[in-house]
């Protein structure tokens, strides 16, 4: 690594811890209750709320929000598509339909400590992102219209598949698929989190080993391959680590749209394309734009707390609409 990609590299991670350290100072001030922070350990009251509530809260946000915006970098990369992330390409519906089975039937089980919901979610994901591939793949190549096209498709029938699910099961199952489709980052105790992060922590570290790969890959196969990239084996290994990634986290947070769109072009309009920058800095800004994004939805009616999938929605689709805009003039030309 050459010394202007290392400064380069560094100066991306630093500024963006700051930006997150920031976030979370803001995430956990932000509520309908005040907690003054100076008094969480002498104030009982301040802090079972601070650390039941809010600052679980914000780590759900940090974790959910990491794993949306490296997924969607490490996806961009593989397809070489700047409109591809969890959401457009149907891997977030392939999870929420394996999580809505589970959610449904009551499956609370859990196998070797990971929750059934969990194992669920993935086994969707996995299916979808493989369909979604085998269905825009003509012989090599990935048409990108295609591409879209088939992530929509999965997400519609995926969609059915839910609302299906959620019209047959019991009353109390149909609200929590409700409530949990919307997303959100509603949670007590630090319990899930922990569970989360044992599974997720060495699937981001995995993702970011691809880095070098996915930065050939990114921009042709056929140096990829020169350079000693094994095409086949990354391809297999992003599909494994991103359908585990959104699968634990859709089965925890629901379906939070757009995440894994806005945050890599962010990345790259600041730091540039390298992806042993982009993906890194994907993770942390993802954490920050979530926090903050769910800080807004908190803030944003005095009367309500607004669903944090709203907020990154209602961000995401006019940033979707531009990009494919942008994209479509550019093929033009």
């Amino acid at each position: 690594m050459t010394a202007p990609a290392s400064k380069r590299i560094v100066l991306a991670i630093v500024t963006l811890t700051a930006l997150l350290a920031v976030s979370v100072v803001i995430g956990v001030s932000v509520g309908n209750q005040h907690i003054d922070l100076t008094t969480i350990f002498s104030d009982p009251f301040s802090q079972t709320l601070f650390f039941r509530l809010r600052l679980p809260r914000v780590l759900m946000g940090l974790v959910i929000g990491a794993s949306l915006a490296v997924c969607g970098a490490a996806l961009q990369a593989l397809f070489r598509n700047p409109l591809a992330d969890p959401y457009t390409l149907g891997v977030s519906g392939g999870g929420a339909l394996g999580a809505s089975i589970a959610i449904a039937f009551g499956w609370s089980a859990r196998f070797f400590g990971i929750p059934l919901v969990f194992m669920t979610s993935f086994v969707g994901a996995m299916v979808a992102v493989t369909l979604v591939r085998a269905i825009a793949r003509t012989g090599a190549v990935v048409l990108p219209g295609a591409l879209l096209l088939s992530g929509v498709a999965v997400n519609l029938v995926s969609a059915a598949g839910v609302l299906t699910i959620q019209y047959m099961a019991d009353s109390a199952s149909a609200l929590r698929i409700l409530r949990w489709l919307v997303g959100s980052l509603d949670v007590v105790g630090l319990d899930s989190i922990y569970r989360m992060t044992a599974i997720l922590a060495p699937a981001w570290i995995a993702l970011l080993l691809l880095s070098r790969q996915l930065n050939l890959l990114a921009m042709d196969e056929d140096t990829a391959v020169t350079l000693g990239v094994n095409i086949r084996r990354c391809e297999m290994m992003v599909h494994a680590l991103c359908s585990l990634i959104v699968g634990v986290t859709v089965s925890t947070g629901g379906a939070i749209g757009f995440v894994g769109l806005i945050v890599p072009h962010a990345v790259r309009l600041m730091f540039g394309e390298d992806l042993r920058i982009v993906l890194p800095g994907s993770l942390l800004l993802g954490a920050s734009f979530l926090i903050l994004a769910d800080a807004l939805a908190r803030s944003a009616m005095p009367s309500t707390e607004l669903p944090v999938g709203a907020i990154t929605g209602l961000m995401g689709g006019p940033a979707f609409l531009w990009l494919l805009r942008r994209r479509q003039q550019y093929s033009a030309m």
